[in-house]
């Protein structure tokens, strides 16, 4: 090598010394910049903005996606005071990247009905300003599984994008449907598999028109005689109430659904009975003509928890 291509020298990371060829390396750029690459079938260069995208996530999200550890979500408790969790609680904890809010519409073990269309209407003006500003739209869902047949539920009303149906939370098959307001439109929808073209490509393979029907006829019915059995379960429930109060007197029992300025659905009792050694599991194994469950069944592993 002459004195030119051994001008510049740089020291690696163990201390060696390295020459750098300065023409060479001239001369190498020049040779790529000349090229033209014509195998875009087989693989793309990564636009501009894509690089910047991912310089940012190897930055600022370099954690284990599968770890157990929350990294792309915020759980927002219920109050204590009402059992409700609070609108204003949900707004503060909004955050520039969140883009969805998901609250169930009725709790499955205290019966207690969240505040959902107060909580849409500040989303969708929080949306205007989050438009000015260039932030992602938030979208609303809420889970109905335990309000429908209970209660009116009206996706217009309640103001969501998204409201899951649980057929068999009132006395339907084991069938459950998605309600998207503007599907593919107003609110995005995307299919989780792919394949056949049913059901407007959103969900590939054979429908069951038997579990449909099904659940149709069900949805029917709760539209047909909803006031009717909203009045008669929540008769029923007060009635129960009124007896274990007599039964085990006010000293040893106590509510968990009645909170003050919260409704709650018409045929939920959530109680506990004071005593040493009491446990619900306990209680409900000595009797003989009543089923019921000492908490929600997919949460059966928590035990008495």
């Amino acid at each position: 090598m002459d004195g030119d291509q051994v001008e510049k020298m740089v020291l690696t990371k163990d201390g060696r010394k390295t020459a750098v060829d300065k023409e060479c390396d001239g001369e190498e750029k020049k040779s790529v910049e000349s090229k033209v690459y014509m195998d875009y079938n087989a693989t793309t260069p990564m636009a501009p903005e894509v690089i910047q995208t991912v310089t940012e996530a190897m930055h600022e999200a370099w954690g284990n996606p599968s770890s157990s550890y929350t990294a792309e979500a915020t759980f927002v408790p219920v109050s204590k005071i009402t059992g409700q969790v609070e609108v204003d609680d949900i707004i503060a904890a909004i955050r520039p990247t969140t883009c969805l809010v998901s609250i169930m519409l009725a709790n499955n073990e205290t019966g207690v009905i969240m505040p959902i269309s107060e909580l849409s209407q500040q989303i969708q003006i929080l949306n205007q300003n989050r438009m000015a500003l260039g932030l992602p739209r938030i979208l609303m869902h809420t889970d109905a599984a335990q309000m429908i047949g209970k209660g009116r539920v009206d996706g217009q009303d309640l103001g969501v994008d998204y409201l899951t149906i649980v057929g068999h939370k009132f006395y339907a098959p084991r069938i459950g449907a998605l309600y998207v307001r503007g599907p593919g439109v107003t609110t995005p929808l995307h299919p989780m598999l792919f394949g056949g073209g049913q059901e407007w490509n959103f969900r590939p393979g054979t429908e069951n028109t038997p579990m449909i029907a099904g659940l149709g006829k069900a949805a029917e019915l709760v539209n047909k005689n909803c006031e009717d059995y909203e009045a008669h379960m929540k008769e029923v429930r007060d009635y129960l109430e009124k007896r274990l109060e007599a039964s085990f007197g006010k000293q040893r029992l106590h509510f968990n659904s009645q909170f003050p300025g919260a409704k709650r659905l018409c045929n939920t009792c959530n109680f506990s009975v004071w005593g040493p050694g009491l446990q619900g599991r306990m209680v409900l194994s000595h009797c003989k003509t009543l089923l019921a469950s000492v908490g929600a069944a997919c949460h059966s592993e928590k035990g008495d928890q």
